[in-house]
């Protein structure tokens, strides 16, 4: 997915933080097949460290709030003032992703008087860092912490989402990831978090049908990029979406399904520690959430894991 040039950014939109081990230049891509690893081998570390498992508040508890491993400025505006900074620098494109992502659902859901909207923090980091969920390193992956409402990433991951799952990677696949965790703030916003919080895991947990869910809204904010506009250039955000950037997207979903990882670690498939659900119903949402979010109203219940009668799509 390519964003558009004259998109005008906020390279302040993220802050850095290192946890006392420093940051430097932007460096590279990310994803979260290690969360992923956590919550399949390791599901009590995973709550502690708040990471989405879908019941990662389930440990926030343990903690005291935390302040940030850092507040500096991780990118700088002469690295990341446009679109086209966007599609050459990574760190940059988080950026950008978050902002439109802001646009998108902060219009669509500021129109509920019910919901008190506001924007997740992001930070950018490298090594490790402190968080209102614990303290986190790299190796963690991307996540989101419900106790400080803030989106945490360290790019260097990416690479990992192709180097060991086999994934095409690309812009959009990035991308993915970014609004798959902008999706766990608005289900924290929203109040469909609370419900991923049963205690149990398997193919039908709360743990899978928020994450499912999320990345059903990941794809509503990609179906609607197109038409999301910045408003400082008036331009929409994002280029018209060819056939092979989605797969970039549908591919970074199905690597990251529970069986496909647990068969790539383990040889075999259990579906009863299940926590995030198939590459099947991976790609599926993502997919019912594009389409939806093409629609002149997306509607978000399209989305709603918690109600549907199957989680097969």
């Amino acid at each position: 997915m390519t964003f558009n040039s004259n998109v005008q950014l906020d390279a302040g939109r993220a802050s850095g933080g290192g946890g006392g081990l420093g940051r430097g230049a932007a460096i590279g891509g990310g994803g979260g097949l290690l969360a992923l690893l956590l919550a399949i081998f390791a599901p009590g570390l995973a709550d502690q460290l708040g990471i989405d498992t879908g019941s990662a508040t389930s440990g926030q508890g343990q903690y005291q709030q935390q302040t940030t491993g850092g507040t500096d400025q991780p990118v700088s505006p002469s690295e990341c003032s446009t679109g086209d900074d966007a599609n050459r620098n990574v760190d940059c494109r988080v950026i950008a992703t978050t902002e439109a992502a802001d646009q998108f659902w902060g219009g669509y859901l500021g129109r509920y008087s019910n919901i008190d909207w506001r924007e997740p923090k992001l930070t950018l980091f490298s090594g490790q860092v402190n968080t209102g969920c614990g303290a986190a390193s790299s190796d963690t992956g991307p996540f989101y912490c419900p106790s400080d409402e803030s989106m945490y990433f360290d790019t260097s991951f990416f690479g990992t989402l192709q180097r060991d799952f086999g994934a095409e990677g690309g812009p959009l696949a990035e991308e993915y990831i970014v609004a798959h965790e902008y999706g766990h703030h608005v289900q924290n916003v929203v109040g469909y978090l609370a419900y991923s919080r049963d205690g149990t895991t398997g193919a039908t947990s709360g743990s899978v049908k928020a994450e499912l869910q999320a990345d059903c809204f990941a794809g509503m904010w990609a179906g609607h990029g197109t038409v999301t506009t910045d408003p400082e250039s008036g331009e929409p955000f994002l280029q018209p979406i060819s056939d092979a950037q989605l797969r970039q997207a549908i591919d970074a979903a199905a690597s990251v399904g529970d069986d496909h990882i647990q068969e790539q670690a383990r040889g075999r498939v259990d579906p009863h520690s299940f926590t995030h659900g198939t590459s099947e119903q991976r790609m599926g949402w993502f997919m019912r959430g594009y389409q939806n979010g093409r629609q002149a109203e997306p509607d978000i219940q399209q989305c709603n894991t918690f109600t549907a009668s199957t989680l097969d799509i």
